[in-house]
């Protein structure tokens, strides 16, 4: 996992990814598996770069359901 991840992502998108894990391991592993796959499918044409990482961040943040709870 290690090894593709150091294969498709820029060092500056691994730093991302790294500082991420400290906070939410589970949603980077999620953003990991999906990367991989990509890359097996032969979606991925280069190496991914900060920027397009961070533009991915923020579509799978965006998908994050809302809970809202309110006392009555």
């Amino acid at each position: 996992k290690r090894q593709i991840m150091m294969q498709i992502l820029t060092p500056e998108a691994r730093s991302r990814l790294a500082n991420l894990r400290l906070t939410r391991p589970d949603y980077v592993n999620q953003i990991e598996l999906q990367l991989i796959q990509l890359a097996q499918a032969g979606r991925i044409a280069s190496k991914i770069t900060d920027e397009q990482l961070k533009e991915l961040l923020r579509k799978l943040a965006g998908q994050k359901k809302e809970i809202n709870i309110t006392r009555k």
